[in-house]
């Protein structure tokens, strides 16, 4: 088995690599470069956002990649900022023309909230008419074939029912931070319990868990990295990971998680906390 060969397969029947390249925090200078080395090294799945800046990377090496659009499965998202209609749509259109592409695989709205108001804890405003006014426009750019299929990023289970129970589209995807430690076990079950695949960001916690000495013996004993531990674990609960690197050796080793922690090691790590 190899993980870069394996699919899972979304509720409107398309089919999603297992593993993806997450691009979060790498510069556009930057972004060809890696980009290009995951494709020559066998990702088929590239993560990206009209925030993260980089799109434009993105779009270059998946042109210049020598491989079939159609193997190639592009994921980008609408600003968490972007709440109405048009701004919507006009998103969609940079996005499309950064990334140079006639069509993105999965688009996403970035956050339920403005990022301003993601993690306040005080109530705030729900945007949930906001939402569904964006959820209209990205429905639209599926019906006219610039988009295969749209989801969301960051909504809890209250935002997400909101967008089922008013529009036409069911999310087939839910982008959330999945990592040991930091498992939001009901709303994923919510998740997979609707046919929602959750995605899993920042699998190692953005590196807090390389520092967890707890998770080296672990590591050691399957003879592999606590990187490698931390993504397989994702897998192993059925979210798909998004490990980032800009680092080619780790862009390589972060797939080479073609190994089963048993059910008495994932029980110690889900005891974990981050």
């Amino acid at each position: 088995m190899n993980i870069l060969h394996e699919d899972f397969t979304l509720s409107n029947g398309l089919n999603i690599p297992q593993l993806g390249l997450g691009t979060w925090q790498i510069d556009d200078s930057d972004a060809e470069r890696v980009v290009s080395f995951a494709l020559k090294n066998g990702y088929r799945h590239i993560d990206t956002a009209l925030a993260y800046g980089n799109e434009v990377g993105v779009g270059n090496a998946v042109r210049k990649s020598g491989l079939e659009r159609e193997s190639i499965f592009v994921t980008t998202k609408i600003p968490a900022e972007v709440k109405t209609y048009e701004e919507a749509k006009v998103s969609i259109q940079q996005s499309l023309q950064n990334l140079n592409v006639e069509y993105v695989d999965l688009l996403l709205i970035h956050a339920p909230k403005p990022w301003s108001e993601m993690f306040k804890l005080e109530i705030t405003k729900t945007y949930h008419e906001e939402n569904l006014q964006v959820w209209k426009a990205m429905e639209e750019a599926v019906s006219s074939g610039l988009v295969k299929t749209i989801g969301v990023s960051n909504f809890s289970i209250l935002e997400l029912q909101n967008i089922t129970k008013n529009s036409n589209t069911k999310p087939t995807v839910n982008q959330v931070r999945f990592c040991i430690g930091d498992t939001k076990n009901e709303l994923v079950a919510y998740c997979q319990q609707n046919g929602i695949l959750v995605e899993g960001y920042s699998p190692n916690a953005t590196g807090q868990l390389l520092q967890k000495a707890e998770l080296q013996p672990i590591a050691a004993k399957y003879g592999v990295s606590v990187a490698q531990i931390a993504i397989r674990y994702v897998l192993q609960k059925n979210v798909l990971p998004l490990p980032k690197s800009v680092h080619e050796e780790f862009i390589v080793a972060n797939s080479q998680i073609d190994f089963e922690i048993t059910k008495d090691d994932m029980a110690i790590l889900d005891l974990m906390v981050g």
